[in-house]
């Protein structure tokens, strides 16, 4: 199967990060190369853009589409992206993209066993490496053996009343559970904006687009965070920490896709980007 991205929020991602033509730019999440290749059309002498990706068909996919622009794409996780950037010579960075989640190829594509709606090895590796989702479910429990997607599927749904399963489907958020542990995204997400905002140089963006509450408080908390300024007790009468905000914040709320995108994408519907620039 072709490796398909539509890329969400793309115009408010490019004014988000501010792309100058002769800034250098990282995408954590490349996938195929949908925000990418925007940002690297954009770009003139002197610019480049750096590509990272766990997935190796993301990274075929990327560096083919890519070719003739100013870009590179490596087989990395984004979290190693301090390291990586650092032995390049090319930090710091103007602005950093993390378009978190799992794209649409892997979803689509059976074999990684990502959807509860088609029969499929249970899978669920972005990276195509280490542990597989059949080897945690079955590590957790040796009651039934569970080899395939839809046998999941049907185990989850027997479990829950009726009425729930007339609501909405309660497969959903198990996959998603599972598909989160097996690739540690939580792991990699608290250390991938740790790495992406050491790489930031003054005046640099971090863009994140999450698709869950739940890495989306993580975002927001982290962002909060190198937004602070004095942590001083609030009864004292002046300032004695020193400490001054390392960060601002571009967008004060959640960017969210608008009813067009909506119309042409449904997998938008979640999305939530943020936006902040390092201030020192």
């Amino acid at each position: 199967m072709e490796f398909q991205h539509v890329p969400v929020l793309l115009q408010e991602v490019l004014d988000g990060l501010a792309i100058r033509p002769d800034g250098i730019y990282v995408d954590g999440t490349v996938g195929g190369a949908g925000h990418s290749r925007e940002i690297a059309k954009r770009l003139t002498a002197g610019g480049q853009l750096i590509g990272f990706d766990r997935d190796p068909d993301a990274v075929a996919a990327a560096t083919e589409r890519l070719a003739g622009y100013p870009a590179t794409v490596v087989h990395h996780n984004y979290d190693e992206m301090q390291t990586v950037l650092t032995e390049m010579g090319l930090a710091p960075v103007d602005g950093v993209l993390l378009d978190l989640g799992v794209s649409s190829h892997q979803l689509d594509e059976e074999s990684h066993g990502f959807s509860y709606h088609t029969d499929a090895p249970l899978d669920m590796r972005m990276s195509q490496t280490g542990m597989t989702a059949e080897e945690l479910v079955n590590t957790i429990s040796e009651e039934k053996p569970i080899h395939t997607t839809l046998e999941l599927a049907e185990l989850i749904k027997s479990g829950v009343p009726q009425k729930v399963r007339r609501m909405k489907n309660p497969c959903k958020k198990s996959f998603q559970a599972i598909r989160i542990a097996v690739n540690g995204e939580f792991e990699h997400l608290e250390a991938g904006l740790q790495a992406a905002f050491s790489v930031l140089k003054v005046g640099g963006r971090l863009a994140v687009i999450t698709f869950h509450s739940l890495e989306d408080r993580m975002v927001k908390r982290q962002f909060a965070a190198w937004c602070q300024g004095c942590i001083c007790p609030p009864d004292f009468p002046q300032c004695v920490c020193g400490r001054t905000p390392e960060a601002k914040l571009v967008t004060r709320k959640p960017i969210v896709p608008g009813e067009a995108e909506l119309a042409q994408n449904n997998r938008s519907r979640s999305a939530k980007l943020r936006v902040l620039e390092r201030s020192r």
